[in-house]
């Protein structure tokens, strides 16, 4: 198999549409859980899917100092208890966390070795022998040929495959609608005397 028709093989789509997607069901994941925080923490009421009701007040009970003068001009300090309702919201971090950046990194290293190897070897051996004796001159003549080939011939292929991916997500600006209800709600702010 080429290594072209290998990395074709691999499905790239899923590979780096997966995380692409996971990617942006956690945004969405996140943009819901900072709407049913702030519907339960931040309002009270018995259905808070279908009425958000009162915005949730936090009470606190304090003596403030107040200076009064009598009718010969001196001033007095008497402690005065008051009671100062603050909305909830305004008092926590509201989650909005956003996925500011999102890296995947896909590395392939095939490597692939072809070996080959061709041995020949030829042999030629000639011999002449010339014989004479008791009868007519004899010739002999003697004659050998040989030839080796041998090949030898392998492929060795390494695969690997890796996949990095790095998610960078942060506490995002809050959105301009939940500011200005953020603001409305400081307004209500009120310090009243018991």
């Amino acid at each position: 198999m080429a290594i072209g028709q290998e990395l074709s093989s691999i499905d790239f789509q899923a590979m780096i549409g997966g995380p692409l997607s996971a990617v942006i069901k956690a945004q969405a994941q996140s943009a819901q859980t900072s709407v049913d925080f702030i519907k339960s923490v931040g309002f009270n009421a018995a259905d808070a899917q279908t009425d958000p009701g009162k915005p949730t007040m936090v009470s606190f009970k304090y003596d403030k100092p107040v200076e009064s003068k009598d009718a010969q001009g001196n001033i007095t300090v008497t402690a005065v208890p008051f009671k100062l309702e603050v909305p909830i919201l305004t008092m926590l971090p509201i989650p909005f966390i956003r996925v500011e950046e999102t890296t995947i990194d896909f590395n392939a290293k095939i490597n692939s070795v072809t070996e080959s190897t061709t041995t020949n070897s030829s042999d030629l051996s000639a011999s002449l022998a010339v014989k004479g004796g008791w009868g007519p001159v004899s010739a002999e003549l003697k004659c050998s040929y040989s030839n080796k080939k041998s090949n030898t011939s392998g492929e060795k292929t390494e695969r690997t495959y890796s996949l990095q991916i790095h998610v960078r997500a942060v506490q995002d600006e809050l959105p301009a609608g939940l500011e200005k209800l953020l603001s409305i709600l400081e307004d209500n702010i009120k310090e009243t005397k018991v």
